[in-house]
């Protein structure tokens, strides 16, 4: 996926996406302070991975040579840099091969977009919860899907997976920002709160979706903790502390045998331990739709 690409080679976190049939929404956070602390050779090796450069390009890359530079060198280098940590040039390199793309099949010539991309700035961390539940409520809010998660071009189905399993998304999606209180690495810079709340603030504003002409979650879908086969009750003695589990994996029954048969294992000791933490309600809600 060229997003995931671009946000490896950018120095932008990806907060927020969907990918609807004629557009997309993103919510994005530019990091600049990390983009400063880069090398020389690490500035070319990003740039490269998205364009192709000329030879002294990657033969610097290959010695790893970052001292010495010659100053015409050093100035294309910076040039490198503050485009790889610009919003606007990041966006031409995911908007342009798609237009390129796209005018190729047709077999036309001229914009392939309506316009110019919009972007608006969120001062703070309510602002960013607001757009980034706008962004996963999209699908939704179009009808395509009846429940956040069932959308497979969409960040909310990519945390619904990462609630569910705790083993992050598959390398052909793009890397998200973790939340504070899930499974953000030490260190690393997160988005406030924990991811099942993200979750449930998804599920309290999609069901209070109520315009005629846009689609809601049904009132008799269970609610987000079943579909991710958590029983409320062993959730909240897990989250208190009134329960604890000393087994080395947590998860729902079916998760764990298909996690036995990565290790090459008949089964996973402990999983009958943690069957109050799980419910069965809910597991037929598939995450993909």
């Amino acid at each position: 996926m060229r997003l995931g690409r671009l946000v490896d080679a950018f120095a932008v976190k990806l907060c927020a996406y969907a990918v609807m049939s004629n557009h997309y929404h993103l919510v994005v956070r530019v990091d600049e302070s990390d983009a400063m602390s880069w090398s020389p050779v690490e500035v070319l090796r990003r740039w490269l991975s998205v364009f192709k450069g000329p030879a002294w390009m990657h033969e610097m890359i290959k010695a790893d040579h970052s001292t010495g530079l010659h100053p015409g060198m050093k100035r294309v280098i910076e040039a490198y840099r503050s485009r790889l940590m610009s919003i606007s040039w990041f966006m031409r390199c995911l908007n342009e091969p798609i237009a390129r793309r796209a005018n190729q099949e047709d077999g036309v010539t001229g914009h392939f977009w309506q316009g110019r991309y919009r972007c608006q700035a969120l001062a703070d961390e309510g602002a960013v919860l607001a757009a980034m539940a706008y962004v996963d409520l999209n699908p939704v809010r179009a009808g395509i899907v009846d429940r956040p998660e069932a959308a497979s071009e969409c960040s909310a189905n990519q945390r619904f997976n990462d609630a569910g399993t705790g083993l992050g998304s598959d390398s052909q999606s793009p890397s998200i920002m973790a939340f504070d209180g899930s499974h953000s690495p030490a260190g690393a810079e997160a988005l406030p709160g924990h991811e099942l709340e993200y979750l449930e603030l998804l599920e309290w504003t999609g069901r209070c979706i109520v315009r005629p002409d846009s689609a809601v979650i049904a009132t008799e879908l269970p609610p987000v903790l079943a579909r991710l086969g958590l029983a409320a009750s062993g959730m909240m003695e897990f989250v208190t502390g009134e329960r604890r589990y000393n087994q080395s994996v947590l998860g729902h029954a079916s998760s764990l045998s298909g996690l036995a048969r990565q290790f090459g294992r008949r089964y996973v000791r402990g999983y009958r331990g943690v069957a109050g933490l799980f419910a069965d309600v809910g597991r037929g809600f598939s995450p993909t739709g």
